[in-house]
């Protein structure tokens, strides 16, 4: 069993509040710890944040959130077990208020609309450049939303044109069908997913045969072959 990545006392060690207020106290949610260190030094870097914990998985990230009560977490779409809009659901039922900055590797064309359906205040991807990070943490914390200019123009499409214009076979799919393709095209099995995901064997085959009809996929070694290199293109196994 792993140990907790967080330990409460750490927090202490951190800079002390400003003169004229205390520093926005920052959880980071993500399962690769340079990402989580690169990322912790440039907010303690800011004068007004400060990183009071971290944190690999979901149960980890949510006894963490209890123990420190963050004013914003930042989380990554892939976790270790459940992934981070799964994660985020989590914390939205027992912390309403508190916000939630996606910061993912993931293509926000597929993920951005449903992290912030599923509440997020905002998503930044990881190619972006620093200042747009900091820039995406400030506009949440200050209650406001954030996305990308070109995510910004997609929505406007869609609000114009229709919701349906230009939906794709993928869109189709449900936050944990896009979860079990996933974790399919990171080479796992059905029982190995469903111990993942701590779902039945049933369940996860009831999954799969959805997404191979809504993917227009005739066998199931051709859903493997698509989910293979849709995880590929993602980047998901980096």
């Amino acid at each position: 069993m792993n140990s907790p990545t967080f330990n409460p006392a750490d927090s202490k060690k951190k800079k002390t509040p400003l003169q004229n207020g205390a520093r926005r106290r920052i959880l980071i949610v993500d399962d690769h710890p340079l990402f989580r260190h690169g990322l912790s030094q440039l907010i303690d870097a800011q004068e007004d944040l400060v990183t009071c914990g971290e944190a690999e998985d979901a149960p980890t990230a949510l006894e963490t959130i209890r123990a420190l009560k963050p004013d914003l977490v930042i989380v990554d779409i892939s976790l270790k077990g459940t992934n981070g809009v799964e994660l985020m659901k989590s914390i939205k039922a027992e912390n309403p208020k508190l916000p939630v900055l996606i910061v993912s590797m993931h293509d926000e064309s597929l993920y951005a609309l449903r992290a912030l359906r599923a509440g997020a205040k905002g998503y930044v991807m990881k190619k972006q450049p620093l200042d747009e990070v900091m820039a995406a943490v400030r506009k949440v914390l200050e209650g406001q939303i954030y996305v990308s200019g070109s995510l910004a123009d997609q929505l406007i499409y869609k609000v114009v044109h229709g919701a349906e214009g230009g939906k794709n076979a993928m869109e189709s799919l449900t936050d944990r069908e896009i979860e079990v393709l996933q974790l399919v095209g990171q080479g796992k099995g059905t029982r190995q997913i469903a111990q993942e995901l701590r779902l039945s064997v049933k369940t996860i085959e009831s999954h799969r045969l959805h997404i191979k009809e809504k993917l227009n996929l005739k066998t199931a070694s051709e859903m493997v072959r698509f989910a293979v290199d849709w995880v590929s293109n993602q980047g998901t196994t980096a």
